[in-house]
């Protein structure tokens, strides 16, 4: 690929944005949701169905990858867009944050992290330089410098001495990656919700230049009032020509909430891991089919989804095979969710485009203080 990667910003309305990213393997509409496909896969939907949802680039995650199949197997094979069946641009994350949640044993140093996988307990060690190396093998359009991320909440001097390593190792993933034309390489701010810690962490990032700059170290346990009050000033620290991306969120007042603030681009297993807990995501907020006041509703679990689940199936039938843990269970309700937050984002990109965010916002909490339907 010899084509490069860029911006477009087409319309603002408030702080709210909506462009194009491009990329050699297809543009970006922005705001974005990506879904994630953890290890190489959406659960439960095939890589059509979730283009067919409406998604333009998705996620994958290069600690799961790392270690089972392995970066170097996928390379081999191709890649991953090759080896998922996903034509379309991929961001992979560094692999930072599931080190620090999810393995075990591990030691954190300067160099990097050495940790145990939480598979099978062999050892591993991970680096900035380590990090953009699998991330290269994997061939993802989009790549994640490397980071620690700590939990929130977190006294202040944790949180600085966390952001300034992570910086350290954000000019190190600089230097590793190098010249890759038709890739693209992001910052990640951190700071925790420290205004003076976020604005240090934002001005060492644009120094060292990077294609693009997520806003990391939120929804990690922070809530939702903490994330939004980040997100009023955070965004406006970074460079309004780049891609601005919010990582692991959200649910769908978080979106909206975010995109009012300026983000560009978004993930969260929410969509795919609610439908295979039989949650359905509706305008009118989250719906569990498990409940027994849908076992004998005829009506669709959203007359005006145009998704497989609500053209072709009834409430009745969505909560017979989720309480029946069949498999259809998972695949038309992670589809419907899917659907919905692509939905969700069209609506706001037309909003900003249009100049009327803020009436859909306000329709967007309205609707969803109705709640779900009666029951019948």
């Amino acid at each position: 690929m010899s084509e490069r990667f860029s911006f477009t910003l087409n319309a603002t309305d408030g702080a709210a944005r909506t462009g194009v990213i491009h990329t050699p393997r297809g543009e970006i509409r922005t705001p974005a949701f990506m879904p994630v496909g953890t290890a190489g896969t959406v659960k439960a939907m095939m890589p059509e169905s979730v283009r067919a949802t409406g998604a333009d680039i998705l996620l994958g995650n290069t600690y799961h990858l790392m270690l089972r199949p392995t970066a170097e197997r996928i390379h081999a094979l191709g890649g991953l867009h090759r080896f998922m069946n996903w034509e379309r641009p991929i961001l992979t994350d560094s692999g930072g944050f599931q080190v620090m949640s999810l393995s075990s044993l591990r030691k954190l140093t300067e160099e990097g992290v050495r940790f145990s996988s939480h598979i099978d307990g062999s050892k591993h060690w991970l680096t900035p330089e380590r990090s953009m190396e699998i991330q290269r093998l994997l061939g993802s359009d989009i790549v994640m410098a490397f980071d620690e991320c700590p939990a929130l909440p977190a006294d202040e001097k944790r949180v600085a001495e966390s952001m300034r390593l992570s910086m350290r190792w954000a000019q190190r993933s600089r230097d590793a990656f190098g010249d890759r034309p038709g890739h693209a390489l992001f910052g990640i701010m951190q700071g925790g919700v420290t205004p003076e810690l976020r604005a240090e962490s934002a001005e060492a990032l644009v120094k060292i230049g990077f294609d693009g700059y997520a806003v990391g170290g939120l929804a990690v346990g922070e809530g939702q009032a903490a994330m939004f009050g980040v997100l009023d000033y955070a965004p406006g620290q970074l460079p309004a020509d780049k891609p601005r991306y919010l990582m692991g969120v959200g649910k769908p007042d978080d979106i909206v909430g975010a995109v009012e603030r300026g983000i560009d681009m978004m993930d969260c297993v929410l969509p795919s891991r609610s439908g295979r807990t039989g949650q359905g995501w509706t305008r009118r907020g989250a719906v569990n089919l498990k409940n027994a006041r849908h076992r004998d509703d005829p009506r669709p679990l959203d007359a005006d989804c145009t998704c497989p689940a609500c053209r072709n199936y009834a409430r009745a039938y969505l909560h017979h095979v989720v309480r029946a843990d069949e498999i259809i269970g998972s695949m038309l309700l992670t589809w419907h969710n899917l659907h919905y937050f692509q939905t969700l984002m069209q609506g706001l990109r037309d909003a900003i485009r249009d100049h009327r965010l803020a009436a859909f916002v306000a329709e967007f909490h309205a609707l969803r203080a109705e709640g779900d339907i009666e029951p019948l």
